[in-house]
């Protein structure tokens, strides 16, 4: 059932995904309480967020497909304005400026970036036929990287990265050939020696080095990465316990309550929790698999797709760096990790992705 009618007012929803983010969002919580040492504050601040945000879900899934159609290019811009505001005057944390404090709140404009920018690709391309030329492709693919550049100045390699992954997406969803594809990868191998000397910082190029050999700095740039395979390997199959966790209790273990939460939980509940944690993402993935095949038209189809995309890419980024098989890079495991910009991003894809799917009239050409 896709929408309740009652008379002269319907609402929109889809039963799976808002169960399956509800449950995994109070799950999060679970999880975020034991990461920060009982810390009821850091709890209730990521409750308000969750509250809010599955509210801030349902409402955006409310409004017709068209809407985002039409609107998308003024959503992307506004994003892209805010970013700039982060930049010029956004406090600076850690050497980098990411964020606009509203005193309340922090808003990190570029989590923004990554739910419209996806989107008002699909609504470029939806009118574009099949296959789709070289002129739109150039097109698109300079926007995408305009946007992944601004992101990546402030720093903000982990974002940009998955900012430019959303755009890519769709366009390969919307009928990229191969052909090019394969061209591409190669030009971009061929670029690696000039982007290593002259795009990333040094202290990527150090992480980068960390993760190929890792006694290069075991008590430095390693150090992370070496204290959350020991959480992982220490918590067996069925873990240690809610809250028996050494090397995060300890302080072993940075970033307990962010980047590296999914340590925290490997540590606490094992094999078993992961896998019945890791089972709930690809629900959720999968779900919206479905609906992006059974979508109205393939703006819809592109749109689900993409942000689908996007989150699951997340959640593969922030395992990956978590086990070693990618350099760290600061990225939330999506849903779970402490911080509201990102939470509130993810509902707001979840909640355009559920206007696309239960929404059927057809969008005008």
């Amino acid at each position: 059932m896709r929408y309740l009618d009652f008379k002269k007012f319907s609402i929109y929803y889809d039963p799976y995904l808002i169960i399956s983010i509800t449950l995994l969002s109070i799950i999060g919580l679970f999880f975020l309480y034991s990461a920060s040492d009982g810390n009821t504050s850091v709890l209730i601040k990521q409750s308000i967020f969750v509250f809010f945000g599955l509210i801030l879900m349902i409402i955006l899934s409310q409004p017709d497909p068209q809407i985002y159609y039409s609107y998308s290019g003024f959503f992307l811009l506004i994003s892209v304005i805010l970013v700039f505001v982060a930049i010029f005057f956004g406090p600076e944390v850690n050497g980098a400026n990411r964020w606009i404090s509203f005193g309340f709140i922090t808003l990190q404009p570029s989590e923004l970036c990554k739910i419209f920018l996806p989107i008002f690709i699909a609504s470029y391309l939806y009118g574009v036929k099949l296959p789709i030329n070289l002129r739109n492709t150039f097109l698109t693919i300079s926007l995408i990287l305009i946007v992944f550049l601004i992101v990546s100045s402030q720093p903000d390699l982990g974002t940009a990265i998955v900012i430019l992954l959303s755009g890519l997406y769709v366009l390969f969803l919307a009928g990229l050939s191969w052909t090019f594809i394969g061209s591409a990868l190669a030009i971009f191998v061929i670029s690696l020696p000039f982007l290593w000397n002259n795009f990333l910082e040094p202290f990527q190029r150090q992480r980068i080095a960390t993760l190929f050999n890792p006694d290069l700095d075991p008590f430095g740039s390693a150090w992370n990465i070496t204290q959350s395979k020991i959480a992982i390997g220490s918590g067996g199959i069925f873990g240690k316990g809610f809250g028996e966790g050494t090397q995060s209790h300890l302080n072993f273990l940075p970033e307990t309550e962010t980047d590296f939460i999914f340590a925290v939980i490997a540590e606490e509940f094992g094999l078993v929790g992961l896998t019945i944690l890791i089972g709930l993402y690809f629900f959720i993935f999968i779900r919206c698999f479905y609906l992006s095949i059974n979508a109205r038209d393939r703006f819809c189809r592109l749109v689900i797709g993409g942000l689908s995309l996007v989150f699951i890419s997340t959640l593969f980024i922030n395992i990956g760096m978590v086990i070693g098989l990618l350099p760290v890079v600061g990225m939330p495991l999506p849903l779970i990790s402490q911080g509201g910009s990102s939470l509130i991003s993810f509902y707001i894809a979840f909640g355009i992705i559920i206007s696309m799917a239960s929404h059927k009239k057809l969008v005008p050409r």
